[in-house]
């Protein structure tokens, strides 16, 4: 089987959500209610911020999945924060129930980092991507630039990142989290073959998005 622990942002939730269901069930004992729906809240935070071990297919070429969800969009655009060139523009959303672990979708060189503030929208809305809270990250790979963004979403109100221009990421590593409903989009190369569609289910880490 494989292990599955709990990523560290999540343990101040869990914490807390434990402290309050046991005061509540001391100073009231025979009131049940809120100390059960505390303990309650305490294993939903468990699960959302489950951090499942993740391994990419000894595949030379594949780009793995940055996360979970379901493929909102798959497009040809211009690129202008990082690559600076026409790409392939996936985007991703993750619901409430999906793992939000963020993993680098190649291996390569962190190059670039930009925290941009914005609004809260849907994050399944297609001006998200421009108008939301949000934070890019580009690499440098032997197949040239990849941008992944993670989007906050109508939740979401916290965007995390492991990493930082000069880190060496592998191809599937963590690099961060979004806590609560996001989306998370990933800009490759045209000469990239995508082998996913619109409306499929992906596993950051492991489904291959496409191949050089």
């Amino acid at each position: 089987m494989k292990r599955i622990t709990i990523a560290r942002p999540g343990y101040p939730y869990i914490l807390a959500a434990i402290i309050l269901g046991t005061v509540f069930l001391v100073l009231y004992p025979l009131f049940l209610l809120p100390a059960l729906l505390f303990y309650g809240l305490a294993l939903f935070f468990a699960y959302f911020f489950r951090d499942p071990e993740r391994r990419p297919a000894d595949e030379r070429g594949s780009i793995v999945s940055p996360a979970d969800g379901r493929i909102l969009r798959i497009e040809k655009t211009n690129e202008r924060q990082f690559m600076e060139t026409e790409a392939w523009k996936i985007s991703i959303f993750l619901s409430v129930f999906d793992v939000h672990i963020n993993r680098s979708p190649y291996a390569g060189s962190v190059l670039y980092s930009c925290y941009i503030p914005g609004s809260f929208r849907a994050a399944y809305r297609e001006d998200a991507s421009s108008g939301n809270e949000r934070n890019l990250i580009g690499l440098e790979t032997e197949h040239g630039k990849m941008l992944v963004v993670q989007i906050a979403g109508l939740i979401a109100r916290r965007i995390v990142c492991w990493i930082k221009p000069g880190d060496r990421v592998g191809r599937g590593e963590r690099i961060g989290m979004i806590r609560f409903g996001s989306c998370t989009e990933v800009y490759l190369p045209l000469q990239v073959k995508i082998k996913v569609k619109e409306g499929e289910r992906v596993r950051g880490g492991e489904t291959v998005l496409g191949e050089f």
